[in-house]
C-alpha cells in the first residue's frame, strides 16, 4: 500500500504543470456560482493550454455541453465530475496491459527521437519486466552513438541482464544476433534499442524499417512489440512523432518519459483522439523504479483533484 501511495503522489508531482494550466486543479474554474457560457470558454482554453489539442478539447467541452443539457446540470461542482467521467472515458483506450505470454522470446522494438529518454526507459522496463518474473536480454540496437552502447550497459550491468552489442557496425546485424542469443539462452523478452531519430530524416527513418524487417527474418512474427518512447515536455510535438513513427513501423505501444512536474500531460487526451496507440508505461522520475503501467483512472486522478 505504501508503494501505491508514494506512486500516486509522484504521479500527481508529475502533473503538476498541466494542473496549473487547468486552474490549480480546477478549483479556480468551478469554484463560481453557476455554469454559465463564460465557465465552458474558460475551460476550453485552460485544456488547450494544458497541451489537449484543439481536436480533443473541443471534443470534451461539446460533450459536456450535452450532459449538462441532457442532466440539467447547473453546479459547477456536478460539471466538473461529468468532466472527470468524460476524461476517463477519453483515455481508457490507451489502458491496455502488455501481452508477455503470446512469444518466447517476446521482442520488443525501442524507437524514439534523441533525447526522448529512450535508452533509460529500456533500464527501467527491464527492471519492471524482472519484477514480473520475465528473464530480460538487451540488445543494444543503437549503432550510431558509442555513448548509447555503454550507457545500455551500464543499465544491464545495474539490472544483473545481459547486452548484446558490437563496435560500430550495423544495428540490423546486433538484433539478429540477439535473436539468436535470446532463443539459445531461453530469455522471455529481448528489448532491442535503435537508435534516435527524427521522422524528417527519412534515410534514418528507412534504416530503423530495416531493423525492424531483420527482426523478422530472425524470427517469424517479430518484434511483437514496436513501442516509441515520448518525451512528455514535447508538447503536442508528441503527436506528430506518433504519428510519423506509427506509419513507418506501426507501432504498437507507447512508452510516456518526464513527467517530471515541468511537463504538460495534457498531449494524452491528443493522443487518444488523434491516435490512440495503447499507452503501456508512464515516467515520473530518474529512479529506476519510476516507469509504472498506464492507468486511465490514477492519470484523471492525479490530473483533475
Amino acid at each position: 500500500m505504501l508503494a501505491a501511495t508514494s506512486w500516486a503522489s509522484r504521479l500527481r508531482d508529475g502533473l503538476a504543470r498541466t494542473r496549473a494550466a487547468l486552474g490549480g486543479g480546477l478549483a479556480g474554474l468551478f469554484g463560481r456560482a453557476e455554469v454559465d457560457e463564460s465557465l465552458y470558454e474558460e475551460l476550453e482554453a485552460a485544456l488547450l493550454l494544458a497541451d489537449c489539442g484543439v481536436e480533443a478539447s473541443a471534443a470534451l467541452i461539446a460533450r459536456l455541453r450535452e450532459r449538462a443539457r441532457a442532466g440539467r446540470i447547473s453546479e459547477p461542482q456536478a460539471l466538473k465530475r461529468a468532466l472527470q467521467e468524460e476524461l476517463r472515458a477519453l483515455l481508457a483506450p490507451l489502458e491496455k496491459p502488455l501481452a508477455l505470454e503470446r512469444a518466447k522470446p517476446l521482442v520488443m522494438m525501442i524507437a524514439g527521437v534523441n533525447g526522448a529518454g529512450k535508452t533509460t526507459s529500456i533500464g527501467k522496463l527491464a527492471k519492471w519486466l524482472q519484477g514480473q518474473g520475465r528473464s530480460v536480454l538487451l540488445a543494444a540496437g543503437d549503432t550510431f552513438r558509442a555513448a548509447a552502447r555503454e550507457q545500455l550497459a551500464a543499465w544491464g550491468e545495474r539490472n544483473g541482464i545481459g547486452v548484446i552489442a558490437q563496435q560500430g557496425g550495423d544495428a540490423a546485424a546486433v538484433v539478429y544476433d540477439a535473436v539468436a542469443a535470446a532463443r539459445a539462452r531461453g530469455i522471455d523478452v529481448l528489448i532491442a534499442d535503435t537508435a534516435g531519430r527524427l521522422p524528417t530524416q527519412l534515410h534514418l527513418m528507412e534504416e530503423i524499417k530495416k531493423v525492424k524487417r531483420v527482426l523478422g527474418k530472425a524470427l517469424p512474427g517479430a518484434p511483437h512489440e514496436v513501442l516509441l518512447v515520448l518525451d512528455a515536455n514535447t508538447g503536442q510535438n508528441a503527436l506528430a512523432q506518433v504519428r510519423a513513427f506509427d506509419e513507418a513501423l506501426g507501432l504498437t505501444g507507447l512508452v510516456l518519459t518526464k513527467l517530471d512536474g515541468t511537463a504538460k500531460g495534457g498531449v494524452v487526451c491528443a493522443i487518444a483522439k488523434q491516435r490512440p496507440v495503447p499507452l503501456y508505461f508512464v515516467g515520473v522520475g530518474e529512479g529506476i523504479d519510476d516507469l509504472r503501467p498506464f492507468s486511465a483512472a490514477e492519470f484523471c486522478e492525479a490530473l483533475l483533484d
